[in-house]
């Protein structure tokens, strides 16, 4: 459904993104997970059409987003990560309006409002002003617009930022049913774990970059089976004395020095009494998507700055 093939865009002397190639297929459910300023929402813009990729080709139900521009938008539906509903209309009129664009009128139209309501469990908030909407509802409305012209694929921007975490179930409860009555292609850009967990795929970028690409458990098994994390302010030390018992990669991190391995539970037992004097907590868990970034990085997944 979706084809990005050796797509690099730049910023100035800034790459933004480097070289990146990956296909998602028809009904899948993929996410470009990243820290801020990865570069997965300059993909997004890419994919959205409002932006030209300066190098490499993006095709969508194999149109070209530069030479096939308006078959591109007639077959996605895009849920920007800030509000596009005008706060001064119902939700009604909202829909109303974005069906217009798509040329919808009359019974049609209608019709459309109503599945995508009855989809977001809307029903009973049509008239409602926009305004008077909880942040989780104006994103299911958001959601409601973007369904009106049955696109093949919809593409979100971090949707659930400033949604509160019940909210953001009702919301992914809404992709998956969406996905099971249309089989709709679902491509989303976030920074939470627990998204790209949910997806079929996931893309990690870092510094523009595509540096893993699989289902999110072949992604944690590559990390391999536990990961020991040990938190201290002499990592050097720290590492000292890991390397008296075991051979393996050691990992540093700001001040976290991990271990991912297979066994860790009778690792762990050996290195406590080697350690416990330097470390200020300790954990053994399994492996994570962050273990993955971490892994592939060598640096901490980083939220606060802003995306591009």
């Amino acid at each position: 459904m979706i084809d990005i093939d050796g797509v690099r865009h730049m910023y100035g002397e800034r790459v933004a993104l480097d070289n990146v190639s990956l296909r998602i297929k028809k009904g899948d459910v993929f996410a470009l997970l990243g820290p801020n300023g990865g570069g997965k929402t300059t993909l997004f813009r890419l994919l959205s059409t409002s932006l030209i990729p300066q190098q490499g080709q993006v095709h969508i139900a194999g149109f070209n987003v530069v030479k096939d521009v308006a078959a591109v938008r007639g077959c996605i539906g895009v849920v920007f990560q800030k509000p596009s509903l005008d706060p001064k209309l119902t939700v009604l009129e909202n829909l109303q309006h974005q069906g217009h664009l798509y040329g919808l009128r009359g019974t049609l139209l209608k019709q459309r409002i109503d599945e995508a309501l009855s989809l977001v469990v809307l029903d009973d908030r049509r008239a409602d002003f926009v305004a008077e909407l909880s942040g989780g509802l104006q994103r299911r409305v958001e959601l409601a617009k973007a369904l009106l012209h049955r696109p093949e694929v919809l593409i979100f921007d971090e949707p659930s930022t400033g949604l509160d975490p019940g909210a953001r179930r009702n919301f992914w409860d809404n992709l998956m049913t969406l996905r099971e009555t249309y089989g709709t292609t679902l491509v989303l850009t976030t920074h939470f774990m627990e998204e790209a967990e949910r997806c079929d795929q996931v893309g990690i970028l870092d510094g523009g970059q595509l540096i893993a690409l699989d289902t999110p458990l072949a992604l944690k098994q590559s990390v391999g089976n536990d990961v020991i994390a040990l938190q201290t302010e002499d990592p050097d030390g720290v590492v000292a004395r890991i390397q008296t018992v075991f051979d393996g990669e050691v990992q540093v991190v700001d001040h976290t020095v991990r271990i991912a391995c297979a066994g860790a539970e009778n690792l762990l037992a050996k290195l406590y009494p080697l350690v416990r004097d330097l470390i200020t907590a300790l954990t053994l868990s399994q492996p994570s998507l962050e273990d993955v970034f971490v892994q592939r990085t060598g640096h901490k997944f980083e939220v606060e700055v802003r995306d591009v």
